[in-house]
């Protein structure tokens, strides 16, 4: 299966409560063949009468952000874990993330992307499966199988909150410190000294039997 195809059988997705609801099932949009990718956390107002992800306010400060680092939105590809809006873009539930959660993990799959920025407290939780705050990783790189790992603050969290608005710049200065490192040649690190999350950051019951293992590159 393909990007396209993938699209395609959620086009007209019921898997739950948020199909009575949504205008449209808002997949992500981009280069489909993307070193970077961008995961946000569901669509809002905008994105469900447009079809696409990160068209709004959020969007536009995204596109600003992306530009001061020399990125064009072109160059990545953005999704949400989850494809449709949430009623008056409440937090989504529990049960549907889990729904929306193997979708985004095949978009992974298919487009194989080296880093994964993801903005906000529930694309980093469900990509690091782990619950911690946004604020205590932002900014930090985590090695999972197959990809890197960066958490940002959320643009929209910036919009509504003025004084996030310079650490969320900070986090994409780090971006491109973490992009131009990870355009050198690979340097083997040594595992025995990559430091791991302190058990005070780790949550019992969801912490994975081989946790991502967080990478200082700074």
């Amino acid at each position: 299966m393909n990007l396209v195809e993938l699209n395609d059988s959620l086009h007209d997705c019921q898997r739950c409560q948020l199909s009575t609801g949504r205008t449209q099932v808002v997949f992500g949009t981009g280069n489909p063949h993307a070193s970077i990718m961008f995961v946000g956390e569901a669509p809002g107002f905008y994105e469900d009468r447009e079809g696409e992800p990160f068209v709004g306010a959020a969007g536009k400060l995204l596109t600003e952000l992306l530009r001061s680092i020399g990125l064009e939105r072109s160059d990545i590809y953005i999704a949400n874990v989850i494809k449709c809006r949430p009623p008056n873009n409440r937090d989504p539930l529990p049960d549907e993330i889990d729904t929306c959660k193997p979708f985004l993990l095949q978009q992974i799959k298919l487009i194989q992307p080296k880093l994964v920025c993801t903005l906000g407290n529930f694309a980093t939780q469900t990509l690091l499966e782990r619950k911690i705050g946004i604020t205590k990783v932002r900014g930090q790189v985590f090695q999972l199988e197959h990809f890197v790992v960066f958490p940002l603050l959320h643009p929209a969290a910036a919009l509504h909150q003025g004084n996030l608005r310079v650490p969320l710049k900070e986090d994409f200065q780090k971006l491109k410190a973490v992009l131009d490192e990870m355009s050198q040649p690979p340097i083997l690190p040594n595992a025995s000294s990559a430091p791991t999350l302190s058990d005070s950051q780790k949550s019992p019951k969801d912490t994975p039997a081989d946790p991502p293992t967080q990478m200082s590159l700074f």
